[in-house]
């Protein structure tokens, strides 16, 4: 029995010394540190708070991929904005250089629209070119920003007809290798959550041209992809010619297209992601099943 007491005893003093050193601090007039007390309690709330920045594989620091101005450089200074994409106009090949936008997989899900006639853009201040310079030549009206990419609504479908979206392809280009890309990105926009679309074709110097405007036929094409999460991107270089090729052989880095460009892609990137990720060619990580 005697040791069953001091046992118990024993037990009432440890457990009592454990309930007062939990207990908030007191200062000398036995008032609690509220200060403290508040500022412990505000650490677990803040480690439990979602933020929007991302960690990035590229860095240790983070960055706020999702409100981010993914725009890229302009070679002429005459960028418009539009309700779902922007555009940056060269007057001189009468046509954009480059046609950026976000894509998310509610963007592509299929709607039966009737599709539109393509107009001159009345937001170009020089006048996008008029349509009619690609009657009776071997050149379609090739979308930049594909109509299939903005089937939302059918204003955002509608928008995309603007002669300032266009560029001449060939038809058999058009509706095969880079219509095969197209499809690609609109599953990799479900499959990573969305995407930041950079495209255009490559307006050298001495291009051949087609009708009354002389409007720039590219010999290259190119598409730059971003996951909006910034985890991941690619670029792509395509002859103007159709293939059969797999769409992985015209993978390339971000940095040779814009060498070949002028262009700065996602200029507004920090310069440790953007060096790292522009600076990959490989393909691994996107899937091409």
């Amino acid at each position: 029995m005697l040791n069953v007491k001091k046992s118990y005893y024993y037990f009432i003093l440890i457990s009592s010394f454990f309930i007062f050193s939990c207990q908030p601090k007191a200062d000398g007039n036995g008032t609690i540190d509220k200060e403290e007390s508040f500022v412990k309690d505000n650490k677990l709330e803040n480690q439990n708070k979602p933020s929007n920045k991302i960690d990035n594989p590229f860095t240790s620091s983070t960055f706020d991929f999702k409100n981010f101005n993914y725009l890229p450089s302009s070679t002429t200074g005459a960028v418009y904005k539009r309700n779902t994409y922007t555009f940056s106009y060269d007057e001189k090949h009468e046509q954009s250089e480059w046609v950026a936008y976000e894509l998310k997989k509610e963007d592509t899900k299929y709607k039966n629209y009737d599709r539109p006639y393509f107009i001159q853009d009345p937001i170009v201040k020089t006048k996008s070119a008029d349509w009619r310079n690609f009657k009776n030549t071997d050149y379609d009206k090739g979308h930049l920003l594909p109509a299939a990419d903005r089937r939302k609504t059918y204003k955002d479908y509608e928008e995309t007809f603007f002669t300032s979206n266009i560029s001449p392809q060939k038809s058999e280009f058009n509706a095969g290798l880079w219509n095969r890309l197209e499809q690609k990105v609109r599953y990799w926009a479900g499959k990573y959550d969305g995407l930041y679309v950079v495209t255009g074709g490559v307006l050298a110097p001495n291009l051949k041209t087609i009708g009354y405007e002389k409007v720039s036929v590219p010999k290259y094409f190119y598409k730059v992809l971003m996951t909006t999460d910034g985890s991941k991107m690619i670029g792509f270089l395509m002859p103007h010619q159709d293939s059969n090729k797999p769409l992985y052989e015209f993978v390339t880095s971000v940095d040779k297209i814009e060498e070949l460009t002028g262009i700065d892609f996602f200029e507004n990137l920090p310069d440790d992601i953007e060096n790292k990720l522009e600076n990959n060619s490989s393909y691994k990580g996107w899937s091409f099943n």
